[in-house]
């Protein structure tokens, strides 16, 4: 923010205007018009009576005559006569360039009557400076009160005169809107003359300003006078995809620098076929994968499995000579012709570098589900195993059985006398043995030793022989 206007700041530091991203396009006024006939030490002999003003740095332009007596000059500030009291700005442009101004504009020279009074003193200055300061407290309230009367439209921007006695209020709305009540109220706010002004959402972007998505100035705010429709048609000529994030500017439209290169675009698809999606050949049939618009090919892609994986490009000439053979009844042997603008690219290759599409808002990716917590599993999984407190617990440590001997039984003695192994257990066995050791009733608690005693049953060896002998 360093330009002439600018103030400097203690150290020489350029204070800035405030006026952000405008000082390049010409000395912080919007839309400006270069007026290069100014800057030229040459005397004009034929001076042209109008001249252009603007108002609030570039964000209103109109003509006004300038008399001889006046002598202004462009970039003088000039107090001009308007329908309601004066109002304050600077001549933006003057001599013979304001006739194709007018011409440009579609503006007459006989329907203009306003008159520039004189060149602004400092008094003027200072009030025009402190309406600027009045506007953005004046638009906080006018919003509240249209929210509390429940209308429904945007207010984006108030402008003062330069006299402090009238301010424009501009809004957006869908529709029309009876706004006879809000403008008594804000007549009894502000103790002014209120004017209502609709304007479109791309209008309101040019006034209020901002970066794109490219990096500059908004070309509406900068430059760009007149705005053409745009639609979805262009970016499809040029190969974008239809992402409506991404094609929107800030005004919400569709932006207007899809229209910049359509021309060229088109001009460039004249010399494509029509109608040559698909290709009939004695290898298969192949069909358009993409075009690429300046170099003047199309890739095809076969059918056919054993040659699916490769793209063939060929140029607008041999698919037209391929579609002609077709409307014939005849087929070409393959769409590649001995010739060095054919090529084939083929998609399992690493060496071949490819062109890929911009599919940007095309493609979405699936949520992956959600992990599920399996340290929760375990904890669940634990304390099921936990026996109740209610259910006997098993103090002494369990043993893993064995064949040759119960655990917790009494010592073996040594080897006894070879005695018959009866075929069945004498029923005074199971209450002897469960007599023996200190242990066994606790034991016999838990159901596989149980079983282990019911498959290992040994007979008490010294009843039993006592019993048999």
């Amino acid at each position: 923010m360093g330009c002439s206007n600018c103030g400097s700041a203690n150290g020489g530091t350029p204070s800035g205007c405030g006026n952000k991203g405008h000082c390049l396009t010409g000395g912080c006024n919007k839309m400006n018009t270069y007026d290069w006939i100014s800057v030229l030490d040459l005397s004009d002999p034929c001076e042209y009576p109008i001249v252009e003003v603007s108002f609030k740095e570039g964000s209103h332009k109109d003509f006004f005559i300038n008399e001889p007596h006046i002598r202004a000059i462009t970039g003088d500030m000039v107090v001009v006569e308007t329908g309601s009291g004066y109002d304050v700005g600077q001549i933006s442009l003057s001599g013979d360039l304001v006739r194709l101004q007018l011409k440009k504009k579609y503006v007459s020279e006989d329907k203009i009557q306003s008159k520039i009074l004189r060149i602004a003193n400092q008094r003027d200055i200072e009030k025009l400076e402190e309406a600027r300061q009045l506007e953005k407290e004046t638009m906080i309230k006018a919003r509240v009160i249209a929210r509390t009367l429940g209308v429904d439209m945007k207010l984006g921007d108030v402008s003062f005169q330069g006299d402090k006695k009238k301010a424009t209020f501009y809004y957006t709305a869908e529709g029309r809107i009876d706004f006879r009540e809000l403008v008594k109220e804000y007549a009894k706010a502000f103790k002014i003359k209120i004017e209502m002004r609709q304007i479109g959402a791309r209008q309101e972007s040019a006034r209020i300003g901002g970066i794109g998505s490219c990096g500059r100035e908004l070309c509406c705010s900068t430059w760009l006078s007149d705005f053409k429709s745009v639609n979805t048609a262009s970016a499809r000529y040029q190969n974008i995809a239809i992402n409506q994030s991404k094609l929107s500017g800030q005004c919400g439209r569709l932006k207007c620098c899809l229209n910049y290169e359509l021309d060229t675009y088109m001009e460039a698809l004249e010399d494509f076929p029509e109608d040559a999606d698909v290709l009939q050949t004695k290898l298969g049939r192949a069909q358009l994968v993409k075009t690429d618009i300046f170099k003047g090919l199309l890739y095809y892609a076969y059918d056919n499995e054993k040659i699916r994986n490769a793209f063939i490009a060929i140029s607008t000439e041999r698919a037209k000579k391929i579609k002609q053979l077709n409307k014939s009844g005849k087929f070409p042997e393959d769409l590649i012709e001995n010739s060095p603008e054919q090529k084939v690219v083929d998609r399992d290759s690493e060496d071949v570098e490819h062109d890929y599409e911009d599919v940007t808002g095309l493609i979405e990716l699936k949520h992956e589900p959600k992990k599920k917590n399996r340290n929760r599993n375990k904890r669940n999984n634990n304390d099921r195993r936990k026996p109740s407190p209610s259910a006997p617990q098993n103090t002494a440590p369990q043993k893993p059985a064995s064949k040759d001997a119960s655990t917790n039984a009494a010592p073996r003695p040594n080897k006894p006398q070879q005695v018959n192994k009866p075929t069945q257990a004498p029923a005074t066995s199971a209450s002897t043995q469960s007599n023996e050791g200190g242990n066994n009733a606790t034991n016999n608690s838990n159901p596989r030793k149980k079983k282990f005693y019911k498959k290992h049953k040994r007979p008490n060896q010294n009843n039993n022989n006592s019993d048999k002998n």
